[in-house]
């Protein structure tokens, strides 16, 4: 039934994968939630409104999140040869996979921001806390369920930008989809790939929703 199935290349491809979504996944989280906190931060009416700020973050943001992440990875590859050196592999993918995500998941951190009762935040103020004690100690933990469930969000939208960085030689399940499943018609490898991907996601939105239920219940 599975002929065409080679477990040694499905086990490395799988790993890829995973390195590629915990590789920038992380990156992410790092660059997406002080972007969604200055996104919040510089609104109208906010604690340091600024619309210039604001618009231009608003822009760059919406333009990136506005091109389909496969023309990204075409775009980017001079910039990811740049930055790592190549553009194949697991390290070539990271750089987009960031870039296509970051932008994603910063407005996923803003709306979870607004979602903050504004009469926690005016008691914070009230007692004299300063913006940046506001943010860390008001702001990020009421928010915190929602930033959870947000990264969750993307980072099943990374398994499927993983998936079609396959298309530039990434490698991981996507790449093995395509040269097998796609270009081979090797049905049995597609399949394969195909369920690994969907336990993935759902592995992965099991442990966004126990992540949150326990962060609410604090």
């Amino acid at each position: 039934m599975f002929a065409n199935v080679d477990w040694a290349d499905i086990g490395k491809a799988t790993i890829d994968t995973l390195l590629m979504l915990g590789g920038s996944m992380v990156l992410t989280v790092i660059l997406g939630v002080p972007l969604g906190v200055l996104l919040y931060l510089s609104g109208k009416g906010r604690l340091a409104a600024n619309p210039v700020l604001n618009a231009v973050l608003s822009f760059v943001v919406n333009v990136l999140r506005s091109v389909p992440f496969i023309i990204l990875l075409i775009v980017m590859l001079p910039v990811t040869v740049l930055l790592v050196g190549t553009s194949l592999g697991v390290a070539g993918a990271i750089p987009p996979l960031v870039v296509g995500a970051a932008p994603f998941y910063a407005r996923l951190v803003e709306t979870a921001l607004r979602e903050v009762d504004k009469g926690v935040v005016e008691a914070t103020q009230a007692m004299g806390g300063s913006t940046f004690q506001i943010v860390t100690r008001t702001l990020l933990p009421e928010a915190m369920p929602g930033i959870i469930a947000g990264a969750t969000v993307t980072a099943i939208a990374l398994v499927s930008y993983t998936a079609m960085a396959g298309v530039v030689g990434a490698g991981g399940l996507g790449d093995l989809a395509i040269r097998f499943g796609y270009q081979r018609f090797q049905t049995d490898v597609m399949a394969v790939t195909v369920v690994l991907l969907l336990i993935l996601v759902q592995i992965l939105q099991m442990i966004g929703d126990r992540l949150v239920a326990k962060v609410s219940h604090r």
